[in-house]
């Protein structure tokens, strides 16, 4: 039997964050999730019914979207975001994003940023869990503005039904891309794991980002529990549930896949207003402070940690003085303000923009657990952490 959890269970831990935590900006807590879309967490246009204006790839860009306002190209004015031409025949324009891994999605964003007399108007959101050989059927993609999907193309995709996949947001409609109003955000309620999204706009227009908040859904069946994974990567379904403060850079930023691409890839907290005006640190060298940061992560299955990796990848002059690491096996329906946490590795002094490695000698306690907690002290950035370690089948005991 594997541990995971139900959906229920999730609603009720994102109810628990918005207690604890809440948003500073004002979204919703779904946004404080892992962000599935995106083309660093691996997800990719496999199919757009034009691309005039703008390239629907676009959407999926990490970045926030900028407004140049004297650039134009040869077939407009340069957006960034997806914007098609003023559509003159019959039908509405569409795109479909392929996401990395099958995943449970539980809101997005939909941001129209500078599409103030050009977005689209309304939109909708599909999903489908496809095969490999259904997804093997979508044409080749090339991004090319002034472009269009040909006859043969939409003929190919047809074979696919992306008109009949299940619907996550129904049509519903936009907001202009303003300061004040170009974030929309959706919760999504449809239970499912998803592979691909059909993103519609009604009928044609722009929309510069859009977010996908949810958690990778693995199927734990296929893993050998003698296998060693990173227990803490957002592809094995590990999310962030709380945290202190993410001033700067969110703690779903330390469950990447890849290693960091720059100071801004990474969790990194404001500098504590308790820092004692003189500094001192005990006989190891670690700074005696009397205030930390913390985040809370969330397994995708329970594990047991063989070995931990702490990278300050371009951390250089903002690096935490130490971390510790806490762990805990928890009963998925209790409090978890009633949750002991133990040890799993004591305060480690860590260095500037460095991979720091930690083996079995180094760690306190190794599981089983469902939970993980990172303190640092007294404050700044992490790029990122890996704890390798084997899935373990004790999920009996949170039943």
């Amino acid at each position: 039997m594997h541990y995971t959890f139900n959906r229920v269970r999730i609603i009720r831990y994102l109810s628990i964050f918005e207690m604890v935590v809440g948003t500073n900006d004002g979204s919703p807590n779904f946004a404080n999730l892992n962000e599935l879309a995106s083309e660093t967490n691996g997800g990719q246009i496999v199919f757009a019914t034009d691309d005039w204006f703008a390239c629907a790839e676009n959407l999926l860009k990490d970045t926030e979207p900028v407004f140049k306002p004297d650039l134009y190209t040869d077939f407009g004015k340069w957006m960034d975001g997806w914007e098609t031409r003023r559509r003159r025949c019959q039908g509405h324009d569409w795109a479909v994003i392929a996401l990395k891994k099958p995943s449970t999605i539980m809101g997005v964003c939909v941001d129209t940023a500078y599409f103030t007399g050009n977005y689209a108007p309304r939109f909708s959101i599909q999903a489908a869990k496809l095969t490999d050989e259904e997804a093997k059927l979508f044409p080749k993609r090339e991004c090319k503005i002034g472009t269009a999907a040909d006859k043969s193309q939409v003929e190919q995709v047809q074979r696919i039904d992306t008109q009949k996949w299940e619907t996550l947001v129904p049509m519903t409609n936009l907001r202009a891309g303003y300061e004040e109003t170009r974030l929309n955000y959706f919760n999504v309620f449809e239970t499912g794991t998803w592979t691909h999204l059909r993103l519609n706009m009604f009928p044609d227009g722009g929309i510069a980002r859009l977010r996908v908040f949810g958690f990778v859904t693995p199927d734990w069946e296929e893993v050998n529990s003698d296998e060693l994974i990173d227990l803490m990567s957002a592809e094995n379904g590990t999310v962030c549930e709380s945290y202190s403060n993410a001033h700067y850079g969110h703690p779903r930023n330390l469950i990447k896949t890849e290693r960091g691409i720059n100071m801004g890839d990474g969790w990194e907290t404001a500098r504590r207003l308790d820092r004692p005006p003189i500094l001192e640190a005990d006989d190891s060298g670690v700074l005696q402070v009397p205030g930390n940061e913390w985040a809370i992560f969330r397994l995708g299955h329970v594990g047991e940690i063989h070995s931990i990796e702490v990278d300050t990848n371009f951390f250089k002059g903002n690096f935490p003085d130490s971390i510790k690491i806490e762990g805990v096996l928890a009963d998925p329906d209790q409090d978890y303000r009633r949750w002991s946490w133990k040890t799993i590795m004591t305060p480690k002094k860590l260095s500037p923009h460095k991979q720091h490695f930690y083996s079995t000698d180094d760690l306190l306690s190794y599981g089983p657990i469902t939970h993980v907690k990172l303190t640092m002290a007294p404050d700044g950035g992490i790029s990122r952490v890996r704890m390798l370690g084997h899935i373990s089948h004790v999920s009996e005991l949170l039943r």
